[in-house]
């Protein structure tokens, strides 16, 4: 009998994240809510929060199914209107 060990070698996951805004103020900030339960409670809060410390604006709200990748028209949105993004909710 040849037992194996479950652990093994495991590489450093792969990062592509954006570069952080420099400052905030004058920026816009899009809100992608997932449809998860209390997705949107959570975002609109952080905006808000984000808002008050910063003094970003908070622009558009955009919804998508949690299941599906946003389509295009969306992303175009954000991508047109918003410097920033916030999404993101999970389980």
């Amino acid at each position: 009998m040849k037992i194996y060990s479950p652990t093994g070698n495991i590489g450093e996951p792969q990062k592509s994240l954006a570069s952080p805004a420099s400052v905030l103020n004058g920026k816009a900030i899009g809100i992608l809510d997932n449809t998860k339960p209390n997705a949107n409670i959570l975002l609109q809060r952080l905006a808000l929060r984000l808002h008050e410390r910063t003094g970003v604006n908070i622009g558009i709200t955009e919804t998508k199914n949690a299941a599906l990748a946003a389509p295009d028209q969306v992303l175009g949105r954000l991508t047109k209107e918003v410097q920033i993004a916030l999404t993101g909710s999970a389980d």
